[in-house]
Order: C-alpha cells, then structure tokens, then sequence
C-alpha cells in the first residue's frame, strides 16, 4: 500500500472519528448510532498502521493488490451501515403507523362525541 494512501486513510478516520465525537458532545448523534463509525474509523486506522498485514491478508484471499481489499473493507462497512440505517427507518415507519392510527381513533372518538351532544 503507497504512503499517500496511508495517510490519506489515517487521515479520514481521525477526521471521522473526531467528528462522531464531537456530535456526539453536541448531542448531534447518539452513541449507540456512532459505534459503527467510530469502529470503521479505527479498523482504517489499524490497516494503514499494519500494511503489511493488510498486504499479506490481501495476498492470501487472492486480491490483485492491497488497495483492493481496502477498498472492499470500505464497501462492507457501507453496506452495513445502510442495512442499520435500513433497520431504524422500518422502526420509525413502524412507529408513524402506530402514531396515526392513534391519532385516527382519538379524532373518531372526539367526533362521536360531537354528534351526540
């Protein structure tokens, strides 16, 4: 893996590592939500630390170069990132659902009780 590389990657995980920290101090973003990030964060960290170990990782699981498997770790952590975000948006769909129909039956109640008077 080139230099510019690492420092490339060890520079935009510390970015995004603070950054989830400092959302966090701001009550921007919740812990639990930051956890993936700051774990990608570090994991990048750790493969521009341990080239060599990336290197030889890379070399045994048949990728052409180092950049490649790098590259492939980005997109997993991506695609899990989307599937989580995926999760929380059927949660809150979930709960809009619910929300409405409270909503229905309290107006459906308050107009009965309208035509009754």
């Amino acid at each position: 893996m080139s230099i510019i590389l690492r420092v490339i990657l060890i520079l935009c995980s510390f970015f995004a590592f603070f950054l989830c920290i400092k959302k966090i101090k701001q009550s921007k973003l919740k812990v639990t939500n930051s956890v993936t990030w700051m774990l990608g964060s570090i994991i990048l960290i750790l493969m521009s630390i341990f080239s060599n170990l990336v290197g030889w990782l890379s070399e045994k699981l048949g990728f052409l170069s180092p950049v490649n498997f790098v590259f492939l770790v980005i997109i997993a952590f991506l695609l899990i990132q989307a599937f989580i975000d995926n999760i929380h948006i059927t949660e809150l769909n979930e709960k809009i659902k619910e929300l409405d129909h409270y909503i229905a039956l309290k107006e459906h109640k308050k107009n009965e009780s309208k035509e009754e008077k």
